[in-house]
């Protein structure tokens, strides 16, 4: 029998009286309901505060595109200017000097030549390399821009396939050797990185059955050859340019002004290649700038999906 000093009980008071003490004793030393109670209020805290500076970052992120988005589009809008004068100025030059345009295999026929791989090979593959870092398609489908890019550099090649078998045709028909001079080395090795380039990313990014090793591999050398090929489209293009005018511009055998004088013709085609250049140089500063690139594929990105596995 148990007893406090000065009392009297029975066992089972006692007995009672020890549990109702040891009890309280517990729960003074041991506040687990408040210590849980703390710790969820803990990590809730700790996921809010994460949560709000995921946030803040991507706010900033938003706000940071916002400010490079006008850049961009004034970029954009240059491009597309640059390369409809292009367009323009080619063919007012064959069909203002140079008698037009016929498919008969005689110089007429020659005279699609530069207009179709100016128009191909430059302009419309230009605006295909670009048209798909435009910021409105980050936070949209990527399937439908890629399929327009797809369909705008197969526009380049067909373009630029028929402005080859121009020139080819009118060569053969008088008799003249072709792929002798640096400008054709230049315009054919263009043409043929081209097509290897578009063939090799139809089956590298657009078919679903394309190891995701392959696609890594290939992503960087896509983004280099597209730059580098564009290169040797504007030097064929300006080669050919100077080309064309030290045949036409002879001075004695056909009656006009030589080249060195700058006549009029000289003179429009000089600006012609000028802004030629000045397309390109637009063009590549576009596809330079990281700022520009798409999110999925900027370099710390390293998963590529497949075309046809994309989701909104």
């Amino acid at each position: 029998m148990f007893s406090m000093p000065g009392t009297t009980c029975s066992d089972s008071t006692c007995y009672q009286l020890m549990q109702k003490g040891r009890l309280s004793t517990t729960k003074e030393r041991l506040p687990l309901k408040h210590f849980t109670t703390n710790t969820d209020q803990c990590g809730s805290e700790i996921l809010a505060e994460a949560e709000n500076h995921e946030v803040k970052v991507k706010h900033k992120v938003t706000e940071s595109s916002k400010m490079r988005c006008p850049v961009f589009y004034i970029c954009f809008l240059l491009c597309l200017c640059l390369g409809l004068a292009c367009v323009f100025c080619v063919c007012l030059w064959f069909n203002r000097w140079n008698g037009g345009f016929a498919w008969d295999g005689s110089e007429l026929q020659f005279n699609w030549h530069p207009v179709l791989m100016v128009s191909g090979l430059v302009v419309v593959y230009g605006i295909g390399a670009v048209v798909y870092r435009i910021p409105l398609t980050w936070r949209q489908n990527k399937l439908p821009w890629k399929l327009l890019h797809a369909a705008l550099m197969l526009l380049a090649l067909i373009l630029s396939i028929i402005g080859l078998q121009a020139v080819f045709y009118v060569h053969n028909a008088k008799g003249i050797p072709p792929l002798y001079s640096l400008h054709s080395w230049v315009g054919i090795a263009a043409t043929a990185l081209f097509a290897t380039q578009w063939a090799v990313g139809m089956a590298g990014f657009l078919l679903p059955c394309s190891p995701m090793s392959l696609r890594k591999l290939l992503k960087p050398v896509h983004v280099w050859l597209g730059g580098s090929i564009l290169l040797l489209s504007t030097a064929a293009c300006i080669s050919g340019i100077n080309e064309k005018l030290f045949f036409s511009l002879k001075g004695n055998t056909t009656g006009s002004q030589p080249y060195s004088q700058l006549p009029p013709e000289a003179l429009f085609a000089n600006s012609l290649g000028v802004l030629i250049i000045a397309f390109s140089m637009v063009v590549l500063k576009i596809l330079s700038n990281q700022q520009w690139q798409h999110p999925d594929s900027r370099p710390e990105d390293t998963a590529y999906t497949p075309l046809f596995q994309e989701e909104n």
